[in-house]
């Protein structure tokens, strides 16, 4: 498989005023072939039905005084067939009169002063609903800006499913006897030197990783890592993390690819960005699923647990990559603000091998501009004042672990190839070139 094969504006509402007890739109009416509708009093250009007639403004108006005053006209010019024209309709109120009720206008059809009264303040009801309606902090921005939240919200409903259901061809942990030395799995293939576990313990923060397994049928399956202390606890676990993390890598990849500033971008910078942020944002989804009370990960009928093998969490703390999350969640993001730091990690122009530096940074700019925005907008002040700076700080360090990580798997894969998949290779290639 290639590595590129691995990897709607709203019109506004607009509330009229409704002319008959039919409730008819007064909107504009065009003809099927383009050509405007004419008014079938004057001629002039209809803009909707008023009356039970396709009308324009001006003579819906005439006709609703014309009823209201009950005042009998009279042609002035004693003939009674005045043409009525947009020039003329002024001319002749009584044969304009008359050649509304030839053309079908009902005065049965007008509505009562209380009734448009009712009807507005219904109108301006709804209206208000819809406004609050709104996720927080979207009245105030501009219509690009929604526009931008909208898409990148859908693109994330679209390619994350938090219930993981569809997470179901990973590998369960092996329990392996303590009196061997190197698990099966773990021997190096003939010729070549044997993996050093003093440099993998160094690679690997020697957490104790725990998984809860739900069943479909209620039973619960508790895996708890064997008691080693020489580096090899989290061992067993490793394929299982690896599935996990192609399964939210192709997560991330998917929700770049329903982005439409993404898909514009030429696919040589479409595969640099993803090699550089796909941990990045597989992060920040983490983060959405990290309870702090227990220090879990709730992954559907998964349930993740890093322990410190010494007890408790203390020491668990001191790892840059678990302090972290316990920082993120702090800040209790709203989903919105989660969506846009993806964003903003996606479309950063240094990654290596970025061509279109200059697209790529407009964009990262339009998307954080609009981060501060909708805090600015959602979010109490000053008490939120500093929340766009903390999360411009916390995007920084998410890029000095993204670093670290991938300079881990880089060195343990030179030794060992059994805990990635082809994604994982892909994504990690040639970082640096």
């Amino acid at each position: 498989m290639r590595p590129e094969e691995r990897w709607s504006q709203a019109a506004p509402v607009a509330c009229e005023e409704a002319d008959s007890v039919s409730g008819r739109s007064t909107t504009d009416v065009d003809e099927e072939d383009g050509s405007p509708q004419i008014c079938r009093v004057c001629g002039d250009k209809a803009n909707g039905y008023h009356f039970n007639v396709l009308t324009c403004e001006g003579c819906k108006g005439f006709f609703r005084r014309a009823m209201k005053r009950n005042v009998r006209l009279r042609c002035p010019f004693r003939k009674g067939t005045c043409e009525i024209t947009r020039k003329t309709r002024r001319q002749c109120q009584a044969c304009r009169l008359r050649k509304c009720l030839e053309s079908g206008m009902k005065k049965e059809m007008i509505m009562s002063d209380a009734a448009v009264e009712q009807r507005r303040a219904l109108i301006k009801k709804k209206k208000k609903e819809r406004l609050e309606a709104q996720p927080p902090g979207v009245q105030g921005l501009t219509p690009e800006q929604r526009m931008l939240i909208a898409e990148l919200m859908d693109a994330q409903t679209k390619t994350f499913d938090t219930t993981f259901s569809h997470f179901k061809d990973f590998r369960l942990p092996k329990v392996f006897n303590s009196e061997c030395e190197t698990p099966e799995l773990l021997q190096s293939p003939l010729g070549e030197p044997s993996l050093n576990w003093s440099e993998f313990r160094k690679e690997l923060c020697p957490m104790k990783v725990s998984l809860q397994l739900r069943g479909e049928d209620g039973s619960v399956w508790n895996y708890n890592p064997p008691a080693y202390r020489d580096g090899k606890e989290i061992i067993p676990m490793l394929p299982h993390l690896a599935d996990m993390s192609t399964y939210m890598f192709k997560g991330v990849i998917n929700f770049a690819k329903v982005i439409s500033y993404f898909r514009d971008l030429p696919i040589e910078d479409q595969i640099s960005l993803l090699k550089g942020a796909t941990f990045e944002m597989c992060v920040l989804r983490f983060n959405t699923l990290f309870n702090t009370e227990t220090g879990t990960w709730e992954c559907g009928r998964l349930v993740y647990c890093f322990e410190d093998p010494e007890g408790g969490f203390q020491k668990l703390l001191v790892d840059p990559a678990i302090k972290f999350h316990y920082m993120l969640k702090k800040l209790q993001l709203h989903k919105e603000e989660y969506v846009l730091m993806q964003a903003i990690s996606l479309f950063s122009p240094d990654r290596p091998g970025v061509v279109q530096r200059r697209a790529v940074d407009q964009l990262q700019e339009r998307f954080a501009l609009t981060l501060k925005a909708y805090i600015e907008c959602s979010r109490p002040q000053p008490a939120h004042r500093f929340l766009f700076m903390k999360i411009m700080a916390v995007l920084t360090e998410l890029r000095s672990l993204n670093a670290q990580h991938t300079q881990q798997l880089l060195r343990i894969q030179d030794t060992n190839h059994f805990f990635t998949t082809p994604l994982i290779q892909e994504l990690i290639s040639n970082t640096d070139d």
